[in-house]
Parts: structure tokens; C-alpha cells; sequence
């Protein structure tokens, strides 16, 4: 497992000055003020002026620092050195106060001490996380007694099609349940630039809705609500189209493409 986890953190060391220099990131217009979180988690999480939000798989930060501007006292935590180190540079440039950590979430417990009045992670998370129960565990580890988890991810359905340039025709191709190993991808191109050479390989596991729910329950905490949306928020498949508020889209709105979940530590 430690050769697939130091593989990850090696692809997205890489990734990070790709993505940062990327249009989809938009980082200059980050800096100008812009936001990089979306509708759903800013409606369904709320106001968080005060409060004190633990980002667990943060990247290189922009949504930790959106937090921040939103009154969040925020702490940002990743694998990728790179990111963090990137993290802490828009924090000090920006003068937007933020902890940032690195370190793998299943090794936080050792570095960090804090309780906090909100976890929080979001999109193109979960498939790089081996153990879900031991992540359910962490999360709960982290928050206050009466505390919310709040996350909001690409839902493990998509994961189960394949489509193409030449037929976008969604085409179930790939299993739905979590096995321990992972899938290796090689390709190159990423997400937020498909044009892009990336050398390293990725590793990734599969989870299903009811990993996610169970994993969180076993660690005790209660869920609030599961929500399922038919938007994503970056192009999952070729024949998707983008809408008037930046959400990619099916034909037909016919398959869940995002989910969010709520939790409280009682």
C-alpha cells in the first residue's frame, strides 16, 4: 500500500504546477478575488464566519483560501508537498491567514492535535483513498462534539462508464464495487488540462454510495442527508455540455453525476 500511496503523492507532485498554470484552476483569477467554491457546498455547508474548518485533501489550497475569506479559521491538509509549499505561498501572498499541512490523511492523527467545528472535502477525492472505515475514523477523530463533516464528490456511479470522442455513448465497462487493489491509469493528459505530459501513473480505488455512507456511521457520526445532482463540475465524459452556471452536464439530466453528504458528531 505504501508504494501505491508514494506513486500518488509522486503523480501529483507532478500535477501541481500543471494545475496551477492551468485555465480550470485560474489562479490569477483566484488572486483577483474570484472563488473557486461552488453553489451546492456554499448553500448546503452555510456560513462559517468563526468557525474552524479542517480541508482534508486540500491540493495546493484554493478552496481552503476561499473558506478563509469567508471567515473560516482554516487549516488545509495534502500528500503533495509541492502543494502545500504552493498553498503557503497564495497564502502569504494573498495575506489570507491558513494553516497548511503535509502529510497523508491516515498520518494526520501524529501531527496534528486540533479539534475542529467542521471537516471538509470535495471533488475527485475519494479514489485515492485506500481504506474508507479508517478515513470514517479520522474524520470523526478530528471533529468537535457536535462538530459537521460536510463533503461533496463525483458520485461513484460515473465511475462505472466509459465514453469517447468517437462515441459518446455512456457504456458500463468498469465494476462498482470497491476491490482492495487499485486500477493503474496511464495517460497522459489531466483533468484540468487534457493537453498536458504527465509521466506518472495513477492508482485508484473505486467506492460505492454505501462505502462513503457506512464508513462514516462505523466511525459514529450521524448523517444529516445524502443529496445526488445531476451536474459535475468538470467534463467527466466527452458528450457532456456546460451550462449557464458552469456545471457540466448529460443530455437528459439522467444519472446522479455529484453527491454531497452532511454528517454530525453527537
Amino acid at each position: 500500500m505504501e508504494y501505491y500511496r508514494r506513486m500518488n503523492r509522486e503523480l501529483w507532485n507532478e500535477l501541481t504546477p500543471i494545475h496551477a498554470g492551468s485555465e480550470f484552476y485560474d489562479v490569477e483569477g483566484f488572486k483577483a478575488g474570484k472563488s473557486t467554491l461552488k453553489a451546492i457546498e456554499l448553500e448546503e455547508l452555510g456560513n462559517v464566519s468563526g468557525k474552524s474548518l479542517l480541508h482534508l485533501q486540500c491540493h495546493f489550497g484554493l478552496d481552503t483560501l476561499s473558506w478563509a475569506r469567508l471567515g473560516a479559521r482554516v487549516t488545509g491538509v495534502d500528500f503533495s508537498d509541492r502543494a502545500i509549499v504552493m498553498a503557503r505561498s497564495l497564502s502569504k501572498e494573498l495575506g489570507i491567514k491558513a494553516d497548511f499541512i503535509h502529510s497523508d490523511i491516515y498520518e494526520l492523527p501524529e501531527t496534528l492535535s486540533s479539534e475542529f467545528d467542521i471537516v471538509f472535502t470535495s471533488y475527485g477525492v475519494l479514489c485515492w483513498l485506500a481504506d474508507l472505515r479508517q478515513w470514517g475514523n479520522i474524520i470523526a477523530h478530528f471533529l468537535k462534539p457536535g462538530g459537521t463533516f460536510y463533503m461533496v464528490a463525483d458520485h461513484p456511479l460515473t465511475n462505472i462508464f466509459q465514453s469517447s470522442e468517437e462515441d459518446d455513448e455512456l457504456k458500463v465497462t468498469y465494476s462498482y464495487f470497491h476491490t482492495p487493489e487499485p486500477a493503474k491509469w496511464a495517460s497522459p493528459g489531466t483533468y484540468a488540462d487534457t493537453s498536458a505530459n504527465v509521466s506518472h501513473p495513477a492508482y485508484e480505488w473505486t467506492h460505492s454510495l454505501s462505502d462513503v455512507v457506512n464508513a462514516l456511521i462505523s466511525a459514529k457520526l450521524c448523517i444529516d442527508f445524502v443529496h445526488e445532482f445531476p451536474v459535475c463540475a468538470w467534463q467527466r465524459f466527452p458528450s457532456m455540455e456546460q451550462d449557464e452556471a458552469g456545471w457540466w452536464r448529460l443530455k437528459g439530466d439522467n444519472i446522479p453525476l455529484s453527491f454531497s453528504l452532511k454528517a454530525t458528531r453527537v
